[in-house]
């Protein structure tokens, strides 16, 4: 009993945190909820890969684009009337999706520009969410917390397609954007009255933007390791976002696949990442956190893109999504943590909003270049194909086995990103006096 008080007593401290965590992480899947969904809407609206990757490259645009200067915005402005406001516009993109959609007027087009908009909310809101919970949580607890984060992302990587497809499947995509606006007001009242986010140094600062957005990435160029790990996740990105605007093309397209085959590899892939994030709340801080950034996403490469190149099943894509994203969390945690404790907390909203620039900017390209990729070259290449090639026999025939194709490129690709990033020796010198 004793031993259980005592715990109790050294959770205290991170209250707060666990009380936004909860309510942010609700919201985030009904969010969640609402693009799959609407991924799905596009998809049968136009069958294009391209059409339903704009989506995506619609909402990181402006957070490439404005991070920097949003940072800079970040660290002067208070975190939690920033959130707050952010939170509220992003809300109001949704109820004009659902008016749009009673009176029978939605169209592709119309997600593109809300989702510009929310993109652009999300940009400021980001860094000052960062900082906000660097000042929440004891720096004891961020290994843990940072588990607590990826389990909250397993938990809703899990529950999305499956609540999205059920409440879509009976109710319509309307009760999906009510489920998504219960959950928007849960947290924002959450944060409103109930959490206390402590001020910073970077609070006070009146520099200009130009010039604070300039200090963060000058505190990049001189820290070589971080700038190169960054880096690092880019191309990563890149080929990571042509894996997401591949992957609806190819299972909603193959004879075996369909909305049901893309939620349970989406479940899969959540589940997996569930596996990994309680790992990371249970495991000890490694000796190396640079080796198991390095080896997490090799594994992830090596293995997924080339089971979903060659598979033709739903119990093979199902493991490929298993082995892709069980080692993501370990990435994730470990990652934060040297950012975290490498970086000052009056420079972190700057520096934070530099790395989303540098680190997010390959996202939208990524979807612009899967898209482009799938519906222009590996779907007319695959159709020319005569029935019984080795080509057909790999990958398939019929629309989805020019995806299929383009999966085996990008697991090829990640792989050799991998070998030649780890071989840095500026990254692997952030472990010095950690």
């Amino acid at each position: 009993m004793q031993k259980f008080k005592t715990k109790l007593s050294a959770l205290r401290p991170l209250r707060p945190f666990l009380l936004l965590w909860s309510t942010q992480a609700l919201s985030a899947l009904g969010s969640g909820m609402t693009s799959f969904a609407l991924v799905i809407w596009a998809y049968g609206q136009s069958g294009s890969a391209l059409s339903t990757a704009l989506l995506s490259i619609c909402s990181y645009a402006p957070y490439v684009l404005l991070s920097i200067f949003a940072g800079a915005l970040s660290d002067r402005w208070n975190k939690k009337v920033t959130m707050l406001v952010c939170d509220l516009f992003a809300a109001g993109t949704t109820v004009a999706v659902f008016l749009l959609l009673h009176t029978g007027r939605l169209a592709v087009w119309h997600l593109y520009a809300l989702n510009i908009l929310n993109g652009l909310m999300n940009t400021v809101q980001q860094p000052a969410s960062e900082v906000a919970s660097t000042l929440l949580i004891p720096k004891r607890h961020f290994q843990r917390t940072s588990g607590l984060r990826s389990l909250s992302s397993a938990l809703n990587s899990v529950l999305t397609p499956i609540a999205a497809t059920a409440v879509l499947g009976l109710f319509g995509l309307g009760a999906v954007l009510v489920l998504d606006l219960l959950t928007f007001a849960l947290a924002f009242c959450t944060l409103l009255f109930f959490i206390r986010i402590p001020k910073s140094g970077g609070d006070r600062e009146k520099e200009p933007v130009l010039r604070a957005a300039g200090r963060g990435l000058r505190y990049l160029a001189e820290n070589r390791g971080i700038l190169l790990l960054i880096l690092f996740l880019a191309a990563i990105n890149l080929i990571a976002s042509i894996y997401n605007a591949a992957l609806p093309a190819m299972l909603l397209s193959r004879p075996n696949g369909g909305e049901g085959a893309l939620g349970a590899v989406n479940t899969c892939a959540g589940l997996a990442m569930l596996a990994g994030s309680l790992l990371v709340s249970l495991l000890p801080a490694p000796k190396s956190r640079v080796r198991v950034i390095c080896n997490a996403l090799l594994f992830s490469m090596s293995t997924e893109n080339f089971l979903l190149a060659l598979g033709h099943s739903l119990p093979v894509w199902c493991v490929a999504a298993v082995l892709g994203w069980i080692s993501i969390p370990l990435m994730n945690a470990n990652m934060d943590v040297l950012l975290r404790t490498r970086i000052p907390v009056g420079m972190q909203g700057r520096v934070y909003a530099a790395r989303n620039t540098l680190q997010f900017f390959t996202i939208p390209l990524g979807y612009l270049a899967g898209g482009f990729l799938v519906d222009s070259v590996f779907e007319p290449f695959m159709a020319a194909q005569p029935a019984g090639s080795l080509w057909t026999t790999l990958f398939g025939a019929g629309k989805g086995a020019g995806a299929a194709l383009l999966f085996l490129v990008i697991g090829f690709l990640g792989m050799l990103t991998c070998l030649i990033f780890r071989r840095s020796r500026s990254i692997w010198d952030l472990e010095k006096n950690e």
